[in-house]
């Protein structure tokens, strides 16, 4: 794996050695479980456990005692929705969120919907990928129960307005969750300045381990209590039962802690290796268009779709350049991508589109060795392709009739 060059760290992130350090004694030495309070085995992994917690609350501005421990995002993101949607199922079952969000809030919600169990609005975005707050305003209830909006979009960077549309949610009594885990570790966050009630993140995303995340719930003003989804135990303030993962918990307080010691330098590091390899693919091909907002963006992110190219030849043709052609969650699919199609993004272009991201182990001679590459196979692929060659003549190829024989 050493010749190739990783440029896929919204997917997940390669481990920070200082992270695995910390976490190291916990597999074998200090193996305790965090629920046994009766010897030091047990009190030795709790005060584990709790420093992990005011570790991941110091990053986001929160209260130690506001951090429940999860498996993940995704996991998070159920605990949010359905735990809302069942709890304030006295008040209403209006929730809202947007076209673009990642599957784990998308197919929650649509699984609510099918269920009779919730009236979902689906907000659409801008051509930049974005929500404004006066879109939630606008489509705000009387029973509306919970605003689900990601802090990040994962395929495209854009940031959403989150502390204008958290100031709607707060004035008019409604929860707001966000689904944080591109924007953790990457950009500053304060969960009481920006009007959050809940927020997801995964430790993957910010080079600590796989297996746990973490759900802020506020406690106060407003106080959020969710119906668990997991039972067995009352663990986590009873909302998410379950023997702790304190190895990962360990790794994930590590990696938050070290989230906030390097922000400052990791952004800077991010920015300039992004804009490095975005402008030289852009001065040397034609027919590039850059996906999502060039302003309001996550510092490792960029998405092109090079026309006249297929993502997956393009990706095949660079084995050893590690990128994706959309979230790590729906390689699989066939499908263009659900949220550059939300953007306006036409069919072709959206099969030729290509995310790049960097990361905190990211160098420039990998960035500039991988556009050199991306150059070179696009210009490959182009020479086989007669709509380019059309394109290049000045023919204007969506007047073109194509004959069906």
């Amino acid at each position: 794996m050493s010749q190739h060059i990783y440029l896929d760290n919204n997917a997940t992130t390669r481990m920070d050695p200082r992270v695995l350090e910390v976490m190291l004694p916990y597999f074998c030495e200090k193996f305790g479980n965090a629920a046994s309070r009766s010897h030091e085995y047990g009190w030795v992994a709790e005060a584990a456990v709790q420093r992990g917690r005011e570790q991941v609350a110091d990053l986001l501005g929160a209260k130690d005692k506001d951090i429940l421990f999860t498996s993940g995002a995704t996991e998070s993101d159920n605990l949010a929705i359905k735990g809302t949607v069942e709890m304030l199922a006295s008040k209403g079952k209006h929730v809202i969120t947007a076209v673009t969000e990642h599957k784990a809030i998308l197919d929650t919600c649509k699984y609510l919907e099918n269920k009779g169990l919730a009236e979902v609005t689906w907000l659409e975005v801008d051509k930049q990928g974005r929500v404004s707050a006066e879109q939630v305003k606008a489509a705000l209830r009387e029973d509306t129960v919970l605003v689900t909006l990601m802090m990040a979009n994962n395929e495209i960077g854009t940031l959403h307005p989150i502390k204008e549309i958290g100031a709607v949610c707060r004035e008019a009594g409604v929860w707001f969750h966000t689904d944080a885990t591109q924007a953790v570790g990457k950009l500053p966050i304060d969960v009481d300045d920006m009007n959050i009630d809940m927020l997801s993140l995964s430790g993957h995303k910010l080079y600590g381990p796989k297996g746990v995340g973490a759900l802020y719930v506020r406690r106060r003003n407003p106080r959020v209590r969710l119906a668990p989804q997991m039972h067995g135990g009352g663990h986590e303030r009873g909302m998410r039962s379950g023997t702790m993962n304190v190895t990962g918990i360990v790794g994930l307080g590590e990696a938050c802690r070290l989230a906030k010691q390097d922000m400052e330098k990791d952004t800077a590091h991010a920015i300039a290796l992004r804009d490095r390899m975005e402008k030289k693919i852009r001065a040397e091909l034609d027919f590039v268009e850059l996906n999502g907002d060039e302003e309001h963006r996550l510092p490792t992110t960029f998405n092109i779709s090079f026309a006249y190219v297929e993502g997956e030849s393009l990706i095949m043709g660079m084995p050893d350049v590690a990128v994706s052609s959309g979230s790590a969650c729906t390689s699989a699919s066939l499908e263009p991508s659900y949220v550059l199609r939300a953007l306006g993004v036409g069919d072709d272009l959206a099969h030729s589109s290509i995310r790049f991201s960097v990361g905190r182990f990211s160098t420039e001679e990998e960035v500039d060795a991988a556009a050199d590459r991306i150059i070179g196979t696009v210009r490959r692929l182009r020479e086989m392709s007669p709509l380019y060659e059309m394109a290049l003549e000045g023919v204007d190829l969506s007047t073109v009739k194509w004959d069906a024989h």
